[in-house]
């Protein structure tokens, strides 16, 4: 259990930057981890920075409920497009937000909500990527990648509200 400024909590996501790690904990015990691939430009909070914001989120939404896996995603909507690598191929310039998106909202103000520093309206979201680009490396663009198959795992464990800590 770790103490913090939003109270105690026993049900969190821990993001860990360095190890590249997301555990859920459940009533205090780790239940599961997963890879991840954060930001190539490491840890930071501010608008424009595309830096993976540090502190307490929550999961403000889950999107794609019901799309199948490798489903496409453009500005949180689904296109009908299943990922494949022509696809990939066609478009390299996209970067890529496939299966499910856990949408993170800040919960410490003046670090991670409100103002140039929100969480939310810097739109970072858990994310199924391209599994080829999951290589043990932070290489996004702010947000938190996942292999497919894990960010499908994850959306059936968690709700809205979970809390997430995310530290380097």
């Amino acid at each position: 259990m770790k103490k913090n400024g939003v109270g105690d909590t026993e049900n969190y996501l821990d993001i860990c930057i360095a190890g590249q790690q997301l555990t859920v904990y459940a009533d205090g015990n780790r239940v599961v981890h997963y890879p991840v691939s954060t930001a190539k430009k490491g840890a930071g909070e501010l608008m424009g920075s595309e830096c993976t914001p540090t502190g307490w989120h929550k999961i403000r939404a889950k999107i794609g409920a019901g799309q199948p896996l490798n489903s496409v995603f453009v500005g949180r909507r689904p296109t009908g497009e299943i990922y494949s690598a022509d696809l990939g191929e066609q478009h390299p310039q996209r970067d890529w937000m496939l299966t499910r998106i856990l949408w993170l909202g800040g919960l410490e103000p003046g670090k991670n909500r409100y103002g140039n520093v929100d969480t939310a309206w810097r739109y970072i979201y858990i994310h199924g990527c391209p599994d080829q680009f999951m290589n043990g490396r932070p290489e996004s663009h702010g947000c938190i990648r996942m292999n497919n198959a894990d960010v499908l795992d994850l959306f059936n464990r968690v709700e809205a509200g979970v809390k997430v800590y995310i530290h380097e």
